[in-house]
């Protein structure tokens, strides 16, 4: 697969549509041009990420002019492909006997005596099986780690919220939310990466690459028999994250993602019902000086969660 690289965004149809399938939730991929950084994002049921590739920032000295990528490699050969572990979440067949599958980002139509490889610099990615013998055509060099960086993230296992209490109680509304720490994940501080391992666009004062994933919807099967149904969701820190009002009673909340049980769990196993939640979140991307999020693409993750719900309890016989 081969992504032409611009000063602006080129998208992408599909993730690694080479030799492999994925699990039914969505998955999607962008492709950007940071600073002197070309990177690769992905997002899947299982997480999301970014591989890039591209020469370490340049802070300038003496008015100096920043080096080329002969300059930086002092000698040394260029290694232009690097061998990744395959993203989470992508299913594949058994590999042929003695090869593993990796996934092989190789740097194409590079230009060595510039300083961001060139304007035809591109990134091609397969994922292939390879032997040692594969493997050796593209070792890892520790003085080619500033042409090379990468990230990722699962999604944090979901925690569910119940208001106004986590008993729920039967004819009482019942209202649903996620924790804001099981809500939003984001890689936001590539600053915090070791000195010798700084590279590219990502850390320069004007360009900063950023990931985030946000819940933005939630199926909620409540598992009395009833029908499922969909709330929109969204966290902010500026925010109340639940979307209940404390000081008002159950019956006159501003939030839909409810739901009334008409029976208790008494009779269910373990006394619960056992709650199914789909988790729907998108990624999106941030480049500094960009004024917006942008999204990439959206995922499905699946939960199941137990919840005991009581009759309603009075004082006196």
């Amino acid at each position: 697969m081969r992504n032409r690289v611009s000063r602006g965004l080129v998208a992408l149809g599909g993730v690694f549509a080479l030799l492999m399938a994925f699990p039914a939730s969505t998955a999607t991929a962008d492709t950007i041009q940071t600073g002197n950084n070309v990177c690769s994002m992905y997002v899947n049921s299982f997480g999301f990420g970014a591989f890039c590739s591209s020469g370490a920032a340049y802070f300038p000295t003496n008015g100096a002019p920043p080096p080329t990528w002969r300059q930086k490699l002092n000698g040394q050969i260029f290694i232009p492909c690097r061998d990744f572990p395959v993203p989470d979440g992508i299913s594949l067949p058994k590999a042929p006997r003695g090869k593993h599958w990796v996934l092989r980002l190789s740097i194409k139509d590079y230009d060595l005596d510039t300083v961001n490889g060139g304007r035809n610099a591109h990134l091609e990615r397969a994922i292939v099986p390879i032997n040692d013998d594969e493997a050796n055509q593209c070792p890892e060099r520790d003085y080619m780690k500033q042409f090379w960086w990468q990230f990722g993230d699962s999604y944090p296992d979901p925690i569910l919220q119940v208001k106004p209490t986590y008993t729920p109680r039967v004819n009482v509304p019942a209202y649903f939310a996620l924790t804001p720490d099981s809500a939003i994940v984001q890689k936001t501080d590539p600053r915090k990466i070791p000195a010798d391992q700084i590279n590219g666009g990502l850390y320069d004062a004007t360009h900063n690459l950023i990931m985030r994933g946000l819940v933005v919807e939630m199926k909620v099967d409540p598992g009395d028999g009833s029908k499922p149904f969909t709330c929109p969701m969204g966290i902010s820190p500026f925010e109340d994250p639940d979307g209940y009002d404390e000081t008002s009673d159950p019956y006159t909340q501003l939030s839909t993602c409810k739901h009334i049980y008409k029976k208790s769990s008494a009779s269910q196993p373990d006394q619960m019902y056992t709650v199914k939640l789909t988790i729907t979140w998108e990624v999106s991307y941030w480049v500094n000086p960009a004024t917006q999020w942008q999204p990439i693409g959206r995922a499905n993750v699946e939960a199941v969660q137990r919840l005991p719900v009581q009759e309603v309890q009075a004082i006196g016989g």
